[in-house]
């Protein structure tokens, strides 16, 4: 089968139906930044956050998704802008379904985080920069993997030896080495506050 056999199938119930549905305005809250600079951490609060305020939510893991969907890629730029291609068309789904999707990785390459904002409306994807700094996350460095990248046992680890390229204007900027966890997730509510995700929210 080839391209020319494949028909976009419209469905009777769309986004907006779902939304409705879910009372409640779908979107893409995409954390990127260093392995260690707390993405997971923040994203995971957030999501319980949302759903405690009784939000329907989805947390896209970066480790997580290599357990499954992509087992298949390794770490070269191109298995990577492979990764992203395939949780931005997964994010999208769930944004469709009227799902508030939270997506942790590292992302690091700025031309494909804008591929998936372009894969969404105007409006529906938030780019979190976490924007801790390198010394702090290789300090971290939860996993070992920086330790393991420095003595040159793992290739193509960001910040070592595959660059790294930091958003340009982010929806939202979070540095996790002078704020705390909270303090991170009342700046990402207030922000969906501001943008109509989360109208009747106010901080406590």
């Amino acid at each position: 089968m080839t391209a020319s056999n494949i028909v976009w199938h419209a469905t009777a119930v769309t986004k907006q139906t779902r939304s409705a549905l879910n009372k409640q305005k779908p979107c893409v809250l995409w954390f990127t930044g260093y392995s260690g600079a707390g993405k997971s951490t923040i994203a995971n609060a957030v999501e319980q956050r949302l759903a405690s305020l009784q939000q329907h939510t989805y947390l896209l893991d970066g480790d997580n998704v290599r357990h499954g969907l992509n087992k298949d890629l390794g770490f070269t730029d191109e298995a990577r802008i492979e990764n992203i291609r395939r949780i931005g068309e997964v994010a999208k789904l769930f944004v469709d379904a009227g799902i508030i999707v939270l997506s942790a990785f590292i992302s690091p390459f700025r031309a494909e985080r804008q591929v998936v904002r372009e894969l969404v409306e105007e409006g529906e994807f938030i780019e979190v920069f976490m924007d801790t700094p390198l010394a702090t996350c290789e300090q971290r460095d939860p996993k070992g993997l920086y330790l393991k990248a420095r003595a040159g046992e793992i290739k193509n680890f960001t910040g070592i030896d595959s660059d790294y390229e930091p958003p340009i204007n982010p929806e939202v900027t979070l540095d996790t080495s002078s704020m705390s966890i909270d303090e991170c997730v009342e700046i990402v509510l207030a922000h969906l506050a501001n943008v109509g995700v989360l109208p009747e929210y106010s901080a406590a």
